[in-house]
């Protein structure tokens, strides 16, 4: 991917670990210069990559933020997340909180770099997830949020052409530094890989190098696409219980 994206300038929010750690690293090695924006620094320093301070729930600070920058050419609407929270467990206002995060950060931090995005004929890379279109029992608030956050782009795309680009990655299970606390350790991440047809969750580098992919040039006739990044997605489980395939293979 070695100078792919070479002299351009890339944000990545919430990029300081798992994904968005992976993202900003496969941006470096393509070239490009690369900011991550979070409330609290990474933990483990990120070579190459600048980091800013920013409450990406503060629509002012965020407008601040970008509209300091001296350009943009690839934003990565990285940041989100959700805790395992049934909806019967949790307030409005918790659930609210989620798609502040997952849906409506992405759309100001979007807002907030059109005319950079517009002077450089640039690109977005919104980061969905499966969750958005599967049911997601426990987190159906996040999954609704990326449901969300799809049509979103599809609807930007349309919108911003032909001077800005946006496309969702559609991401599966990814392998982090938090994915013992998620799946049960190394026995249950083993088990979780097996349900993959892949044979194993991603690696936070392969999201970066499907990032890279849709920033640069090769990908100049990509717009409003959503690439699905699960490795084959899930076996259906009737295939397991249907008594005529079992055995079948």
């Amino acid at each position: 991917m070695s100078g792919r994206l070479r002299g351009r300038l890339a944000l990545v929010t919430g990029g300081t670990r798992g994904v968005g750690a992976g993202i900003a690293r496969a941006l470096v090695e393509a070239g490009a210069e690369v900011l991550v924006c979070a409330r609290r620094p990474p933990a483990v320093p990120l070579p190459g990559v600048g980091f800013r301070a920013v409450d990406l729930r503060d629509r002012t600070a965020v407008f601040d933020f970008v509209g300091g920058l001296p350009r943009l050419d690839v934003l990565v609407n990285n940041v989100g997340g959700s805790p395992y929270r049934p909806l019967g467990g949790g307030d409005v206002e918790r659930h609210a909180r989620v798609i502040e995060l997952n849906l409506i950060t992405p759309l100001t931090v979007s807002l907030a770099a059109y005319e950079h995005l517009k002077r450089a004929r640039g690109s977005v890379v919104m980061i969905g997830s499966v969750s958005g279109s599967r049911p997601s029992p426990g987190t159906a608030v996040y999954g609704a949020a990326k449901a969300g956050l799809e049509h979103l782009a599809r609807s930007m795309a349309v919108e911003w052409a032909p001077d800005v680009r946006v496309n969702t990655l559609v991401v599966g299970m990814v392998h982090t530094e938090l994915s013992h606390l998620h799946y049960g350790g190394s026995e249950g991440l083993d088990a979780v890989a097996r349900t993959v047809p892949a044979g194993r969750l991603a690696d936070p580098s392969d999201i970066g190098a499907a990032t890279v992919f849709l920033a640069s040039d090769e990908a100049a006739y990509i717009s409003g696409a959503s690439l699905l990044m699960h490795g084959g997605g899930e076996r259906p489980a009737f295939l397991d219980a249907a008594t005529a395939n079992r055995g079948g293979g």
